[in-house]
C-alpha cells in the first residue's frame, strides 16, 4: 500500500452512531475528542514507515477543542487533520470535524502528542526521519 504524504491534510469519514449521541440528542462532546484522536492514529499509519511503526507509538498531552456546532446521528462527518509545528518531544497536531452534506464546521482541534518506545512505553527522542515527516 502506498503511503499518504504526512505533511499534506488527512481525512477520514465518519458516520455518526446512535452510541455517538447523549441525552441532549446531538453527539456527545467526548465523541468528538474520539474523533480527533481517531484522525491522527489513522493519519500516522497511512503515512509512517513500517519501521517507525514498529518502533514509536503516540500518546496525547493536550488537547484544546472548540465545539462549533451539534452532529446528529446519520450525519456524515469528515475529519481533516494535519501537522504543526514541533518543540522538543511535542508534536502539535490540528484536526477539523466538518459535517458532509454542508461543509459547517462543528469542532476544532490542537493537540500535542508525545512519540514513545513501542516496546517500553517511555517517552523517545525521535530521528530527523519523524522530525521531517511530522512537523512543519
Amino acid at each position: 500500500m502506498d503511503r499518504t504524504d504526512p505533511l499534506k491534510p488527512f481525512e477520514i469519514e465518519i458516520e455518526v452512531d446512535s452510541s455517538d449521541i447523549d441525552q441532549l440528542g446531538h453527539v456527545n462532546n467526548v465523541v468528538y475528542l474520539r474523533w480527533v484522536q481517531d484522525a491522527a492514529t489513522a493519519h500516522w499509519y497511512a503515512s509512517a514507515t513500517a519501521e517507525q511503526k514498529d518502533r514509536l507509538l503516540w500518546v496525547v498531552t493536550r488537547h484544546e477543542i472548540d465545539y462549533k456546532r451539534p452532529a446528529f446521528e446519520r450525519d456524515v462527518v469528515i475529519a481533516r487533520t494535519w501537522v504543526g509545528v514541533e518543540a522538543g518531544r511535542f508534536f502539535e497536531r490540528h484536526t477539523e470535524l466538518k459535517r458532509k452534506r454542508d461543509g459547517k464546521l462543528l469542532a476544532k482541534a490542537r493537540t500535542l502528542w508525545a512519540p514513545v518506545d513501542r516496546v517500553t512505553k517511555r517517552p523517545v527522542d525521535v530521528g530527523p526521519d519523524v522530525h521531517a515527516m511530522f512537523s512543519t
